[in-house]
């Protein structure tokens, strides 16, 4: 994998007051919102194995979940989270490479990676498009793209146009997180050869449904 020279855990920039704000916030929450995706983390990331780039994996909560054994490396856009990620990396005995950076433009060679995650990521992400073409040229081919990500209620549904009517303030309080993006449609046309998705929901307001999966290039 290509990791530039770059220090393990150290960002290029200095993160501004709402990245430290937003940091602080998801480190708080991620102790309370395990419960609502153990079963399906321990399921996806629990067989992993060689290289596995994660995108957006702020405070480090998927750590946990994968073998001692892989190869991990982050990319992620905020520099706040990078203190929060290597004190779970270090609690954990983790040796981890995290690099600060966007998905639409992943750090890594083409067909280098044997795997690449993202846990809630591509709802906030600017163009998910590009973002998905990025995880292709970068997995070897074989590879899995495992995810898990809340998506757009059913579009004849109450709970859809509710997520219309409070985008306008959900996005800018939630690190641009579009609660009404159709994931897994985007997914399903990104041009795997295989993509496996079952779909949940949490007894939560909002973002109830979700998505769980895999997809094979």
């Amino acid at each position: 994998m290509t990791t530039g020279s770059q220090s393990p855990l150290t960002p290029k920039s200095r993160p501004n007051w709402y990245q430290r704000l937003f940091a602080h916030m998801l480190a708080s929450e991620s102790k309370t919102s395990k419960q609502y995706y153990d079963a399906h983390k321990r399921a996806l990331l629990g067989d992993l194995h060689g290289d596995v780039l994660e995108i957006g994996p702020g405070t480090g909560p998927n750590l946990g979940y994968y073998p001692r054994d892989v190869r991990w490396i982050g990319i992620e856009p905020n520099p706040a989270m990078f203190p929060h990620l290597q004190q779970e990396a270090q609690r954990l005995g983790m040796n981890v490479q995290l690099r600060e950076g966007k998905s639409e433009r992943l750090e890594a060679d083409d067909n280098s990676v044997d795997a690449v995650v993202s846990t809630l990521v591509l709802c906030s992400v600017p163009d998910p498009q590009r973002t998905l073409q990025e995880i292709r040229r970068v997995l070897k081919v074989g590879g899995r793209f495992v995810f898990i990500e809340h998506v757009a209620a059913p579009h004849d549904s109450r709970s859809y146009r509710i997520q219309r009517l409070v985008k306008p303030l959900w996005k800018p309080f939630s690190d641009g997180c579009n609660p009404d993006r159709d994931t897994g449609a985007t997914i399903e046309g990104a041009g795997f050869s295989r993509v496996h998705i079952d779909p949940f929901r949490l007894d939560i307001p909002i973002v109830a449904p979700h998505i769980a999966g895999y997809a094979i290039k």
